[in-house]
């Protein structure tokens, strides 16, 4: 086969794979709007309320979240620049879930900070996992908090201070904004 014909081949199949992801993207997109229409319709099923809540001291400065309800990534920011850090109350999910039992995990990956005497702080890389298990009950509203905080006193080790926490709240009926 000559170069000219492979050529001709090459863009092609590039042709062809552009029009096959493009029908993906569509078929994915067809049936997030199915199950949203599905999961909301009715007065039937549960709903979720989650935020992430970044309660740490400003020897620690956030640089990446990962929020996962069931498999699905919800959530999923990485910044270095200190802008993530600076949001107190992160809104990630908020909507209807199917009742029953349900798994939210976290990954939160900091960075030491300070300054003078404590610069040496910015050397410290920290990566904290967790998960929570809860159930949604038929009917109402489940508003989980995640909240990353500094566990400990002054006398614990900075590598064991942080670390994630879970505050589970069921109120009863599907208002969107539970507060």
């Amino acid at each position: 086969m000559d170069g000219a014909t492979y050529t001709v081949r090459l863009r092609d199949l590039q042709q062809r794979i552009d029009q096959l992801k493009e029908q993906i993207r569509r078929s994915h997109t067809r049936l997030s709007l199915l199950s949203e229409t599905i999961l909301s319709g009715g007065a039937a099923g549960s709903r979720a309320v989650i935020q992430f809540e970044n309660k740490l001291s400003n020897q620690f400065r956030l640089t990446r979240a990962l929020i996962v309800l069931d498999g699905a990534v919800q959530y999923n920011k990485t910044d270095r620049s200190g802008v993530l850090a600076d949001q107190q109350v992160i809104p990630v999910f908020s909507g209807s879930i199917p009742p029953g039992d349900h798994t939210l995990q976290v990954l939160v990956n900091l960075r030491g900070h300070g300054y003078g005497v404590f610069s040496y702080l910015r050397g410290y890389r920290f990566e904290v996992r967790s998960s929570h298990s809860f159930t949604a009950v038929e009917g109402k509203t489940t508003k989980l908090r995640v909240l990353a905080y500094e566990k400990g006193g002054v006398t614990t080790p900075l590598e064991e201070r942080p670390a994630v926490r879970f505050l589970e709240k069921v109120a009863t009926g599907l208002a969107p904004n539970t507060k």
